[in-house]
């Protein structure tokens, strides 16, 4: 294949376990873009978390962030889409699953990814890495203002439940109007209806000109299945769950033994 744009997921795939860019991956991704190759995170992360570090790994143009909601351009801040849940589907949502388990917790991402609007007994769960904020900047407000307004992504957690748990009791209650997934992080992520990181991803291509052909996808968690499916190569990180790697062309090494670096240069032969 032509290889004109690396769409790639961050923690659990470029990241190694430290949260670093590995010397090698810098390397393979410097070398991509020598050659005229798009380079585009595409992350559930929201664009602190993405900043955090951008500059070790050189990204500065288009990114995806929120699992495909919105696409952000991180020289200028243009927003080149966003996709809102509505307020109505959040609180149906909220309300539905607050009746069949107590004690859940929510947060609404907003206005392009910069505010986090979290519920009151939010910040006294969160740690730094689940959000890249610091918990103590969080605040806390009731939750009929976390689900008054339209959300970029609605986060749902529970101080015990595991979040593969509260996931499928979302799925299990038969609602509709939204997108919901995992990432590895300790809560459920929820978007606007048919929001994927493949729809975000095909959108940005779409403006870039680029056929999902040339693209090379990596990734390790349940919300890049459809990516890795919808790439004209996608790579799934070894380890990553089953349902991943089944969506996957190939399994690379590791992210931790640079799994993405090999294949990359390899690919550039």
């Amino acid at each position: 294949m032509t290889v004109r744009l690396i769409a790639t997921d961050l923690d659990g795939t470029l990241l190694d376990s430290a949260s670093a860019v590995t010397p090698r991956t810098r390397a393979a991704l410097d070398d991509a873009r020598a050659r005229g190759i798009h380079v585009i995170p595409v992350t559930a992360r929201q664009p602190i978390g993405l900043r955090a570090i951008a500059a070790d790994a050189g990204f500065e143009g288009w990114a995806l962030c929120g699992n495909g909601a919105y696409a952000t351009h991180l020289g200028d801040g243009r927003m080149l889409f966003a996709e809102e849940l509505p307020s109505e589907t959040v609180r149906t949502l909220a309300e539905a699953l607050r009746a069949s388990i107590p004690g859940l917790l929510f947060a609404s991402v907003r206005e392009g990814g910069e505010t986090f609007v979290a519920q009151h007994g939010y910040a006294e769960v969160a740690k730094l890495s689940d959000h890249k904020r610091d918990p103590r900047t969080m605040g806390g407000v009731p939750l009929d203002q976390v689900l008054a307004a339209p959300s970029l992504k609605l986060v749902i957690r529970h101080p015990e439940l595991a979040p593969a748990a509260l996931f499928d009791k979302l799925r299990s209650l038969g609602l509709v109007g939204f997108e919901a997934t995992l990432s590895g992080a300790p809560f459920v992520e929820v978007m606007a209806e048919g929001v994927t990181k493949a729809t975000g991803l095909a959108r940005l291509c779409e403006h870039l000109g680029i056929s999902r052909a040339d693209v090379v996808a990596f990734g390790d968690a349940l919300n890049d299945v459809e990516m890795l499916r919808w790439a004209g190569h996608g790579v799934a990180m070894a380890g990553a769950d089953l349902v991943v790697q089944y969506a996957a062309d190939e399994i690379a090494a590791s992210n931790d033994d640079d799994g993405l670096a090999r294949v990359v240069e390899r690919m550039l032969g």
